[in-house]
């Protein structure tokens, strides 16, 4: 029975992983431009980008997830023009949501990277006569580099966080889960078993990221070795 169950909700893997990739790809993009962005001298921009962080990071994804789904349909022109096709796709839906959480917190993350940045670094730029988007092209590639233990947590919330797709239709690994529950009303053994899944694969992530981490940031271990 176990292994019926294990097969039956193995099908919604790549469902997740599919939702993970793609929502992580464009979170990743809009984060960095958003990092730029907050870091220039731009009031407006970053009042705007700080209210969209705030919105998304102050809200729980749950809700995200429905009002990306269900809201659209409440407006009449949404439906009658072509972005309903998108809209309409739970899939999108839930691929938007995860992307738009993970963008707001990623850029948390970047932008706290580069405000870490030693001032010393920013005053070799501007020695060098760099203005201030040359000295972000120069410095943020370096933040992320630094920041990305942490987005390596990010990267492993934004995969938990597909089990709630499953709420809008989406049939993932929690999708099927639910569906199974729906019929064998085995609580325990069904949803412990999607628990399993989802524990072996960030399991999985989480090695990779590491061994990842280590090749990236094996700069700092040089450095450390110069200084000492």
């Amino acid at each position: 029975m176990l292994w019926e169950y294990l097969t039956t909700i193995a099908q919604g893997i790549g469902t997740s992983l599919q939702l993970t990739a793609v929502a992580l790809v464009i979170a990743f993009a809009l984060s960095v431009l958003l990092t730029f962005l907050l870091s220039m001298d731009n009031r407006p921009i970053k009042c705007l980008i700080n209210g969209f962080i705030t919105l998304f990071t102050g809200t729980p994804l749950l809700v995200q997830f429905f009002l990306i789904y269900s809201g659209p349909g409440q407006f009449q022109w949404i439906i009658d023009s072509p972005l309903w096709y998108f809209f309409s796709d739970a899939w999108f839906c839930a691929m938007l949501a995860l992307a738009l959480n993970s963008t707001a917190y990623s850029t948390l993350l970047f932008h706290g990277a580069v405000k870490a940045i030693p001032k010393g670094q920013w005053e070799t730029c501007a020695a060098l006569g760099l203005n201030r988007l040359q000295t972000l092209k120069i410095l943020i590639p370096y933040a992320l580099k630094r920041a990305l233990p942490s987005y390596s947590n990010e990267i492993v919330l934004v995969f938990k966080g597909t089990s709630l797709a499953s709420t809008i239709t989406i049939m993932d690994i929690m999708g099927y889960a639910r569906q199974l529950y729906g019929t064998e009303y085995d609580a325990l053994s069904i949803f412990g078993m999607a628990g399993v899944i989802y524990l072996v694969i960030t399991a999985i992530m989480t090695i990779i990221l590491r061994k990842i981490e280590s090749k990236v940031l094996a700069f700092e271990r040089f450095e450390a070795e110069q200084t000492a």
